[in-house]
């Protein structure tokens, strides 16, 4: 049985899994893009300024909105949210942070293609790595689902058996990856990926986030469930028919 957080030793150094799998998150994520970037079209200094807009744009829409996701906080644990706002960030937030980021440098720099392809494995293998660390960190990640009686509930360490989403968004992201790599054999249009990936990804987090026990004040939604619909719903009429056969 697991007792959460649950450390992860090298030799003799312990360290925090939350640590430990959002550093291997990152690294993980940063080298598969330098890795795809080489195969777009645009120019490398153009490229590295848009990585750098999309970094800043993720760091502050993940800070932003997980701000907002836990402000009731606000009038009742003033130390938590302080120490949510320091250490804790949402990856919806970053997601959309990171896309208003890129997208404002690229309209800064003139750029009109589409660069958005690249990003997708990185996002979702980085994605579903951080995961792991969410789920052994337990309890004070605030990424756990609320009570249930099924079989997999986990017990976190205050005694009630919850809905592992940590682990429903590995599963997710593991069957989006699967299914994108069966789908790339058919040809579609730059940036129909990206758009592909975001709708999928936003729909589930909107639609797993009901069975987490957050705030809810926006007519029974989350702050993260209110940005994801926003989103969807800003891209609904630009989704293409991403897997039917180009001529």
């Amino acid at each position: 049985m697991l007792t959460f957080p649950v450390y992860i030793w090298l030799g003799s150094l312990r360290i925090h899994p939350h640590i430990l799998f959002e550093s291997l998150a990152y690294a993980t994520a940063f080298r598969l893009l330098i890795h795809h970037v080489r195969q777009d079209s645009i120019a490398p200094s153009q490229r590295s300024s848009v990585i750098v807009g999309g970094m800043v744009g993720a760091l502050i829409g993940a800070k932003m909105l997980v701000w907002v996701q836990h402000i009731d906080l606000m009038w009742q644990n003033q130390q938590q949210l302080l120490l949510l706002l320091l250490q804790g960030k949402t990856v919806v937030g970053a997601l959309l942070g990171g896309l208003i980021g890129v997208e404002t440098t690229k309209k800064i720099l003139g750029i009109h293609q589409s660069t958005g392809d690249v990003f997708v494995y990185p996002l979702i293998l980085g994605t579903a790595i951080g995961r792991i660390g969410c789920f052994l960190t337990g309890l004070s990640d605030r990424t756990y689902g609320i009570a249930t009686k099924l079989p997999w509930g986990v017990d976190f360490g205050d005694g009630i058996h919850r809905h592992p989403t940590q682990l429903y968004e590995i599963l997710f992201l593991g069957l989006l990856m699967l299914f994108l790599h069966y789908r790339s054999r058919y040809k579609y249009q730059n940036g129909d990926l990206f758009k592909f990936y975001l709708i999928s990804y936003l729909s589930f987090r909107f639609l797993v986030d009901f069975i987490k026990p957050d705030f809810h004040p926006f007519l029974g939604l989350s702050a993260i469930q209110l940005a994801c619909l926003l989103a969807i719903l800003y891209y609904r009429r630009s989704i293409p028919q991403l897997f039917q056969l180009q001529n």
